[in-house]
């Protein structure tokens, strides 16, 4: 595998995954996603022997005057726990988890899709990536969103289905699902293999 490759972790952040995080705090995780990164570090770890890429995209709420986050409506009534200093940017919470660190670049972002209003094609293009590997969470929403845009793109996606999670089994494996039509559905382990055998 050369540098055209890049392996995309997707908002496997402290303020997500940390028990003294955002969502922590309130309680709202699952036992797939708490699992992530110890399932992923080794992954990781092969991508960056093998000369990949390695990046990170972060979700971010923007401070406003006065350091209230500005969050999207919806987003607002699907989460009402975030407040001030949550995902703030620089901030030990929009940060992704030591386990996975460190990256070769790293992309904050606002919306689901990492591509929205970002740098993110911009940075993969001046590398000369065309080939996305993604891991990280929610697969129903960032994860999903991510991929799609990213194949109307023209690169080429493979998902790691068990590098991925939900706030539920169904959700993910219905994201899943609806995913298999614009991406390669892989397991880590189909990736370690294909790795060793190239």
């Amino acid at each position: 595998m050369t540098a055209p490759s890049a392996l995309l972790l997707l908002d496997l952040q402290n303020d997500f995954l940390h028990s003294n995080g955002a969502y922590g705090r309130a309680g709202q995780s699952s036992p797939e996603i708490a699992a992530l990164p110890a399932k992923l570090r080794p992954l990781v770890e092969l991508f960056r022997h093998n000369g990949a890429l390695v990046g990170a995209t972060l979700f971010t709420l923007v401070p406003a005057k006065g350091g209230e986050p500005m969050i999207s409506p919806h987003l607002k009534k699907l989460r009402p726990f975030l407040t001030k200093g949550d995902f703030a940017p620089g901030a030990w919470g929009q940060a992704l988890v030591d386990e996975l660190q460190p990256t070769d670049f790293s992309v904050e972002k606002i919306a689901f899709s990492a591509f929205y209003m970002t740098r993110l094609e911009w940075v993969l293009r001046m590398q000369g990536v065309r080939k996305l590997y993604f891991a990280g969470i929610v697969t129903n929403g960032g994860v999903a969103s991510t991929v799609r845009d990213a194949q109307v793109r023209d690169f080429d996606c493979t998902v790691l289905e068990d590098g991925c999670a939900a706030f539920s089994p169904d959700l993910h494996h219905a994201a899943i699902e609806g995913l298999r039509p614009v991406a390669r559905i892989v397991t880590i382990g189909e990736v370690f293999r294909e790795l060793a055998a190239s």
